[in-house]
């Protein structure tokens, strides 16, 4: 029987009720970390949605490796000026998987620094980049997201775009190495587009103290409008995962994190140049 008119708005005001009863209440769980799955559900998840369905439109392929159930570590590409790819994923996995997962990014100590964004990053189930909050999550068979570019990849020139910066140390090599934790890359196209930095004014930043002053074709010229993404194409393409348990007694052998680490990194550059080729137009449909 088909829905009658409202039906849709009647659901979705039954649901928001329902949420705020809950919120009043107390009736919600909140993890070790401060992830809040309810928060996440009904707030923050449907904010990114809008943007990844509708202002993106992207494109999401090879979740099927990603493991239904148990720990791995999705491993991506940074970029964007503004972190948006680690938000847009993280929603984009948990619609697109079939149980629904959600992804616990690992996010670089400003971010757990900056007052609300700290507590935003929080609720969502995000938690600092170390190995020990890294390995304490994979032992409980969550599903870990690292950025092992860091700030490296997200505040790169937009004439560097699509060039994977240095993994740093390996550090999520070791943590996936330590609990036999399956690597899934992934490849993120579209979002080097939402603010190309075309200049980074380093004495602002130093002042600021933070890890770059971006200048884009609109910040700051246009001010707050200047926040505005711009609608790129996005496509996100998961990897084969890598299998480690096979190597567990060699977490501490550098050479091994070495050459995993640039096994993972290369799979994703080269999973890179093939998504570009399936995009060639920046902001076509």
């Amino acid at each position: 029987m088909a829905d009658r008119p409202g039906d849709h708005w009647d659901r979705k005001v039954a649901k928001g009720l329902a949420f705020l009863r809950r919120r009043l209440s107390g009736d919600y769980e909140v993890d070790e970390f401060g992830f809040d799955p309810d928060l996440t559900d009904a707030v923050f998840h449907p904010l990114v949605r809008l943007l990844y369905r509708d202002w993106f439109r992207t494109e999401v392929t090879g979740v099927e490796h990603v493991p239904e159930a148990g720990p791995g570590l999705v491993v991506g590409n940074h970029s964007g000026t503004v972190a948006l790819d680690a938000l847009v994923l993280a929603t984009a996995l948990h619609d697109r998987h079939p149980a629904h997962r959600y992804l616990r990014l690992l996010g670089a100590d400003l971010v757990f620094r900056m007052p609300v964004v700290s507590e935003i990053a929080r609720k969502t189930g995000g938690t600092v980049a170390c190995n020990p909050d890294a390995e304490r999550l994979l032992g409980n068979g969550e599903l870990v997201g690292v950025f092992p570019e860091g700030f490296k990849g997200v505040g790169k020139l937009y004439a560097d775009r699509y060039k994977l910066q240095r993994f740093g140390r390996g550090g999520f090599v070791s943590a996936a190495l330590r609990t036999g934790t399956p690597i899934v890359p992934v490849a993120i196209v579209g979002g080097e587009e939402i603010y190309p930095m075309l200049a980074d004014i380093k004495p602002l930043a130093r002042l600021l103290k933070l890890p770059y002053f971006p200048v884009t074709p609109t910040f700051p010229w246009l001010g707050p409008l200047g926040m505005v993404p711009l609608p790129s194409k996005w496509l996100i393409e998961f990897c084969p995962p890598i299998p480690t348990a096979h190597l567990r007694d060699s977490a501490d052998d550098p050479l091994v994190v070495f050459n995993l680490a640039d096994q993972v990194r290369e799979t994703i550059q080269q999973t890179l140049h093939k998504l570009l080729e399936r995009r060639p137009d920046p902001f076509g449909p």
